[in-house]
């Protein structure tokens, strides 16, 4: 018997605390699907959640991270067009300057509910999770 599993994927949410108001860093992607995206990707075998996250941001925007806090699991079997993943969506805090490095081909650093036009995946309505917590301190809702 074969088993199909979904694959998990971490997604953190950078805010920038050096900086006023703290804005956010995302990525512009290299590889398909093209656009904007939180800054994230796939847990490696035998790696903790955490430590993927941590491993994410640097390797994509040269940062060191600290975690602050879990804004959720998004689960939606249609969030990646490539595959079904279940990411662990993290809010962080780092300082400096991000570059763009690894699968990213630029970084942008976003203000409250600013984003870019094309964002991908499920990102847009994680934002809207993001900024509402962040606002109101509401946390999203389940499913």
């Amino acid at each position: 018997m074969t088993y199909r599993n979904p694959v998990p994927t971490v997604d953190i949410i950078i805010a920038l605390r050096d900086r006023p108001d703290q804005p956010i860093v995302l990525i512009e992607r290299m590889n398909p699907p093209h656009g904007w995206a939180i800054v994230g990707g796939f847990v490696d075998y035998g790696e903790c959640l955490e430590d993927a996250a941590r491993r994410e941001a640097l390797e994509e925007t040269g940062l060191k991270v600290e975690l602050i806090d879990l804004l959720g699991i998004y689960s939606d079997p249609s969030r990646d067009d490539r595959q079904h993943t279940i990411s662990a969506v993290y809010m962080a805090e780092a300082v400096g300057e991000p570059k763009a490095d690894d699968d990213a081909k630029s970084v942008g650093i976003f203000s409250a509910w600013q984003s870019p036009n094309q964002l991908c995946f499920d990102h847009a309505q994680i934002l809207q999770d993001y900024w509402r917590f962040r606002t109101y301190g509401i946390r999203p809702t389940i499913k």
